[in-house]
């Protein structure tokens, strides 16, 4: 799979003009309007890695990649709200609940140091609060490629909010050993492509790795989710 998912990019005799074009509407991206298609672009990726196309899509039909990556920032905004609400509020009590401590702010430049206080409960309790929240990011972070997935797959937005069919096939194998793979494709490609922005060819890798990770996400989930209905009674 890992492979495949390097070599997707470079596949087709149009493979070098939709890499261009590509970087291109990614440098592009400050201007709002190119970052929408490029990630309808990735949706179309998405949904070829699924029906496993042996050639990558090319940047055809404008108006729809433009759309689709509209659909694409909506669902990773409402995804996003899951975390960045909980957060917020778990932040805003601890503003809220945990005073300064007035000793601290009377006492003069010649007074001892105040004597160390235990941490009583209620700070332990944010700090668990806050260790949940890093926990559900992880798992939000986890699915949401997986409703990406089935959002292009299925070419409806609400097929991204499909909390079954969505848990189905993230919940597998497939899936797990695809999401993994796309971490470390995005980490150590997303580096070299930051490095070697410096002399713009970082950005064309960029996307080269886009390219390549949300094939891994797509093939795996479709995978993942194939094998799941076909063993269900």
């Amino acid at each position: 799979m890992l492979f495949d998912a390097l070599s997707f990019p470079r596949r087709g005799d149009d493979w070098l003009s939709t890499l261009l074009v590509g970087g291109v509407l990614t440098l592009l991206g400050v201007l709002v309007l190119p970052a929408f298609v490029v990630q309808g672009y990735l949706v179309r990726v998405l949904d070829h890695a699924a029906r496993r196309e042996r050639t990558p899509p090319s940047f055809t039909q404008w108006g729809t990649l433009f759309v689709d990556g509209l659909k694409l920032t909506v669902v990773n905004f409402v995804y996003g709200l899951f975390v960045l609400v909980p957060l917020a509020i778990v932040l805003g009590a601890i503003l809220v609940f945990i005073p300064s401590d007035p000793m601290i702010a009377e006492a003069g430049a010649g007074s001892p140091p105040p004597a160390p206080t235990v941490v009583g409960p209620g700070p332990l309790v944010f700090v668990a609060f806050l260790a949940a929240v890093g926990l559900f990011l992880l798992v939000v972070t986890y699915i949401l490629p997986a409703a990406l997935a089935n959002f292009a797959i299925e070419g409806r937005l609400r097929a991204a909010f499909d909390v079954r069919t969505v848990l189905a096939g993230a919940f597998t194998s497939d899936y797990a050993v695809a999401w993994l793979l796309a971490i470390v494709v995005g980490i150590t490609g997303g580096l070299v492509g930051s490095v070697l922005t410096v002399v713009v060819v970082g950005i064309f890798v960029l996307f080269y790795v886009q390219v390549a990770s949300y094939y891994l996400v797509g093939r795996g989930f479709a995978a993942g989710l194939s094998k799941k209905r076909w063993s269900e009674p």
